[in-house]
C-alpha cells in the first residue's frame, strides 16, 4: 500500500510542505498537509527519514548551493501533455528562464502557449519542478504560488536571472 509522508521546511520564500511517497517526491507548496494530503487520498506515515533528502535539498537550493534537485519525483498527479509539459519544464536550467511559448514548443506536445499557464498553475511540485521559471514575452507574468508574482520574483532573483531592485536590499 502506498503512503504519504509529510516534512514541513520554513524557506524564504514561506513554510514549504513536502509530501513524498515511497516512489518520491509527489507534491509539494505552500498549501498545507491536509489539502495536499485530501488531494493525494493516501494514508499518511511518520517518515523523517523519507523526506530527509528532499528537506535537504530543498535548503540547499536556498542557501544557493544546490542548482539542480535529484529528489526522486513520484510523478502520480499528472498524465498526457500536462506530464510531458512538467517534464520539459523539469529540464530548463537554474538562472533562465522560457516563455510560454517557448516551453509549449520544447515540451512537443502541441499545447498552445495560452494553455501552458494553466499546466503552471496546477504542477503539483513547484520550485523542484520550476514554474517559476516560465515567463511572459512581457514580464513575469503569474504565479500561483506563495505570495504570488513576487514570490516568482524572489527565486528569479535567487537564481541571478534578475537583477535585485532597492526593493530587494
Amino acid at each position: 500500500m502506498t503512503t504519504v509522508a509529510f516534512a514541513d521546511v520554513p524557506t524564504p520564500v514561506g513554510r514549504f510542505v513536502l509530501a513524498v511517497t515511497e516512489d518520491g517526491l509527489v507534491a509539494s507548496g505552500w498549501g498545507t498537509r491536509e489539502r495536499i494530503r485530501d488531494r493525494l487520498g493516501l494514508p499518511e506515515v511518520h517518515d523523517p527519514d523519507r523526506t530527509a533528502f528532499a528537506a535537504e535539498e530543498l535548503l540547499s537550493y536556498f542557501a544557493g548551493r544546490l542548482r539542480r534537485f535529484t529528489t526522486p519525483l513520484d510523478w502520480r498527479l499528472t498524465s498526457g501533455v500536462r506530464r510531458e509539459v512538467l517534464r520539459a519544464l523539469y529540464e530548463v536550467p537554474y538562472g533562465s528562464a522560457v516563455t510560454y511559448g517557448e516551453l509549449a514548443e520544447l515540451s512537443g506536445t502541441g499545447v498552445p502557449a495560452r494553455a501552458i499557464g494553466s499546466i503552471m498553475g496546477s504542477n503539483p511540485t513547484p520550485i523542484v519542478i520550476p514554474c517559476h521559471r516560465v515567463v511572459a514575452g512581457n514580464g513575469l507574468g503569474g504565479f500561483s504560488g506563495g505570495t504570488g508574482v513576487e514570490t516568482k520574483r524572489w527565486l528569479l532573483t535567487h537564481e541571478g536571472y534578475l537583477q535585485p531592485t532597492l526593493l530587494d536590499l
